[in-house]
């Protein structure tokens, strides 16, 4: 299809700011001017949120060469002579009416996927099984909301066969606006769970929400197994197909018979109809066989026989969703994104390089991209496009279409090909990969899990994970609860709480926060040598870092007399303006200015012109405890007095602060103007209203080293502190008490998870190892994932085994973990 302004204008029946329309073609949907990859073809809509609005960027999406934009507000057109502006009521609803027209252009067969769960696992599983026999179309990633399906749906092209889009919702109404896009013709409902139940009156209430994609299908799949879901959708669909699937004996179109657990995997014996099928699903938990059964019942709705297509269900493959960033041999980055490669995720995966580079070289591996829809000259002259404006420094192609981009790159970008990646890997070597940041995308058949093998820094098998996406959903919670005006500053001491300064940095800088803190000014200089350029507030600073302060641009806490002095002293003679914070003691009594030495601090703040204050911040010491809540009155009270005091004695307003994260959420009427997140962005928090909204941040997992039968009567560790009183299987873990495992999680005060079940440790935390009691869980075996905390092991239980707070948890994880980022 092709698009022009005034095509768009008549689907829209927008208002044209500017007449004539000119005849730009328009191939691509923006919304983020931070993302323009191909401007000259882009259509940019400025959704306006609560906290951002897209039309304070149309200047910079204009001088980045966008000439087409969708519009809500007046605009000057004067100051863009050359684009083109429609002007409607809604930009996101106008999204997505040009998205659910496109989708009306297409007669194809479309699958559409909504449930609590497991809904990208299933839309990758099908196209894991059909990819062989339709020309795909499906959502990037996990794009299954009210901006991201739309951005799926526009990506059906006349090549297409099949499309598999997925549908997520949070509260009620939304579905309505999904179900007219995505109009499936077949509806998959994973399952209904706890997820979002904020959103609506009841279970059933959002159950029947979540059917609402479903209007259109002519046939709709589900499991049988829940009571609910079986009474709501016979209700809704009576007059449609409905095949459903059991585990449990009931009555259903497919039903599973017998299940046994094996080593590797799961053996399933069913019965679909009268015909008998055995299937073996290289998965054990319960969560992979629901996901996989779906796929199965689809298959044999599109007309497969059940035994062939329960034969594909053994070939299913782990899918790696997201986006991974580690370290590297010779000091390089890898971020492995090799488990799809279309030009939709390539065009994320070189816009998150962009962002979280700290090497000057970037190398991108890309294999063929399979199933685009497009002839390979016209593919791969984008593919340039894209490679050229993310600052890609050399290139690798792997397979035969890929070639094709070898006329399209830049003359400045060094290019290699190899025909498979075995070829790559016999001269990797020859590469000499040193001091870069490297792109891994690559299509499944390519097998680029042997390439990221062999670029990773073979470290402790032990890692941190961090997850961006977790991360961002916070950040944009806390953003929320926020009233206009009012600015964040995030603390990323202590390495981020354990999860890397660094890496979490440029993503909060490339959130657009306003400040970060932390607590030594060496934390403050490895921010701004990684590039940092955000305003940094340094909690401790000491006489010895002073110099540094100066250098680096680094902004001071002072919270006390003789420290203001002594900072005053270092001063340069030529230094320009220096911000400093003050910080008043409140009722915390740990660091702060008494009201008793703020004449000497405007004293001498008054006769040295060349320091500005900032801010003037305090320290609220029980914001999370509601049997405390007349305490942090009385604080923000003291600390109203203190800053009036400051502002008349200084001539003007500082910027004021008192809140963390549990304040933020629990005394908005103390936002003032700005507001400090801490451990909330990461997802702990003492707060119930709190918890119930964050997502996880962070997971610890090792690895089992080694499984053994101890007989009864022998001992386990140090001191033979473990007794096997009965015969047990005892695994031993990659990690120990060098890991931040303190030996308090010893001998049976805590428990791990493996395979989904918990596993109680056993004698004494080793240095480097720990032994767990996996009696209960036959099939752990080497090499198992073992999770010390994570979503479904909240890390309070870790805390609470080491009589302590996760605060100290996260910040006593060693160094020597491999911190691996995550994002979808």
């Amino acid at each position: 299809m092709r698009y022009t302004a005034a095509h768009i204008q008549q689907i829209l029946r927008a208002e044209p700011l500017n007449e004539p329309l000119q005849e730009h073609s328009i191939e691509y949907l923006l919304h983020d001017s931070r993302q323009i990859l191909f401007p000259g073809q882009s259509l940019f809509f400025a959704l306006a949120g609560p906290r951002q609005d897209g039309h304070r960027f149309i200047r910079e999406a204009y001088a980045a060469g966008v000439r087409n934009f969708v519009v809500s507000k007046p605009v000057d057109t004067r100051r863009y002579p050359e684009a083109n502006f429609l002007k409607v009521d809604n930009t996101l609803e106008a999204l997505q009416l040009l998205a659910a027209y496109h989708r009306k252009q297409f007669d194809l067969p479309v699958i559409g996927i909504t449930g609590s769960n497991g809904k990208t696992i299933v839309k990758e599983w099908l196209y894991q099984l059909l990819q062989d026999d339709y020309h795909i179309v499906r959502s990037p990633k996990s794009y299954n909301s009210q901006i991201g399906v739309p951005l799926s749906v526009w990506q059906i092209q006349p090549a297409h066969e099949l499309a598999i889009f997925e549908a997520g919702i949070s509260q009620v109404g939304e579905m309505e606006h999904l179900a007219s896009i995505i109009r499936p013709t077949i509806g998959i409902l994973t399952n209904i769970g706890d997820a979002h139940n904020e959103g609506f009156p009841s279970l059933e209430n959002k159950l029947r929400e979540k059917l609402l994609l479903f209007g259109s299908a002519t046939s709709i799949i589900y499991r049988r197994d829940n009571p609910l879901v079986d009474k709501v959708i016979r209700e809704m669909y009576a007059d449609r197909r409905l095949f459903s699937w059991s585990t449990s004996g009931r009555e259903a179109d497919l039903r599973i018979l017998k299940k046994q657990q094996q080593r590797t995997g799961m053996r399933l014996e069913g019965v679909c109809g009268d015909t008998p099928f055995v299937a073996e699903i290289p998965f054990t938990d319960e969560a992979a066989l629901e996901n996989g059964l779906h796929c199965l019942a689809l298959l044999v709705l599109l007309g497969y026989p059940v035994q062939e297509a329960a034969q594909g269900l053994g070939n299913l493959e782990q899918v790696a969703m997201r986006l991974e960033l580690k370290a590297g041999i010779n000091n390089c980055t890898v971020i492995n994104d090799a488990y799809n490669s279309d030009l939709t995720s390539l065009a994320i995966a070189l816009y998150f390089l962009r962002q979280q580079s700290n090497h000057a070289h970037r190398t991108l591996i890309l294999s063929d991209i399979l199933q685009s829809g497009e002839p390979g000259p016209a593919l791969y002259q984008k593919v340039a496009e894209l490679v050229a404006k993310q600052g890609v420094t050399s290139f690798i192609g792997i397979g035969v279409e890929v070639p094709h981009i070898r006329p399209f790159l830049p003359d400045d970008i060094p290019a290699t090909f190899y025909a498979d990646t075995g070829q790559f890997l016999r001269k990797f070597d020859q590469h000499g990969f040193r001091n870069q940041t490297i792109l891994l995308k690559g299509a499944r058949s390519f097998h680029f899990e042997q390439i990221a093998n062999r670029l990773s820094y073979k470290a402790h098998k032990t890692t941190l994970e961090i997850d961006l996406d977790a991360l961002r959903h916070n950040l944009r919670y806390f953003q929320r609860k926020l009233r206009p005006g009012v600015k964040l500053l995030v603390m990323v001491k202590a390495a981020g709480y354990g999860s890397g300064a660094e890496e979490v940095a440029r993503l909060l800088e490339f959130q657009q926060v306003d400040y970060l803190g932390v607590a030594y000014a060496d934390e403050g200089v490895e921010l701004r040598k990684a590039g940092i350029r955000l305003p940094i507030l340094v909690l401790n600073p000491e006489e010895a870092g002073f110099d540094a302060l100066f250098r680096y641009r680094l902004e001071p806490e002072i919270y006390s007399v003789p420290l203001l002095r002594r900072f005053l002293e270092a001063l340069p003679e030529d230094a320009p303006e220096v911000a400093i914070h003050l910080k008043l003691e409140t009722g915390m009594n740990r660091l702060g200015l008494s009201p008793a030495e703020l004449p000497e601090v405007l004293r001498r703040l008054q006769s040295t012109p060349g320091v500005r204050v900032a801010s003037v911040l305090s320290h609220l010491a029980a914001s999370e405890d509601p049997l405390e809540d007349a305490y942090t009155r009385q604080q923000a009270a003291l600390f109203a007095e203190g800053y009036a005091l400051l502002a008349e004695g200084l001539g003007y307003r500082p910027v004021r602060h008192l809140l963390n994260s549990s304040g933020i959420i629990r005394f908005p009427q103390y936002q003032m103007d700005m507001v400090r997140l801490g451990i909330g962005l990461y997802g702990v928090e003492n707060a119930p209203e709190l918890k119930r909204q964050l997502q996880t941040v962070l997971t610890l997992k090792a690895t089992i080293s080694q499984v053994r039968e101890v007989p009864a009567g022998q001992t386990i560790g140090y001191n033979r502190l473990g007794k096997a009183d009965t015969p047990k299987r005892i695994a031993t873990i990659s990690i120990g008490y060098a890991d931040g495992l303190l030996r308090l999680a010893g001998n049976g005060r805590f428990e791990v998870l493996i395979r989904g079940r918990r596993a109680p440790t056993i004698g004494n935390v080793c240095m480097d190892m720990t032994m767990v009691d996996v009696s209960q869980i036959p099939e752990a075996t080497e090499g198992d994932e073992v999770v010390l905390f994570g979503k479904d092991l909240p890390i309070e239980e870790l805390a609470r085994a080491l009589n302590t707070i996760p605060y100290e948890v996260l910040t006593n994880l060693s160094e020597r973990l491999k911190r691996v980022y995550w994002q979808d």
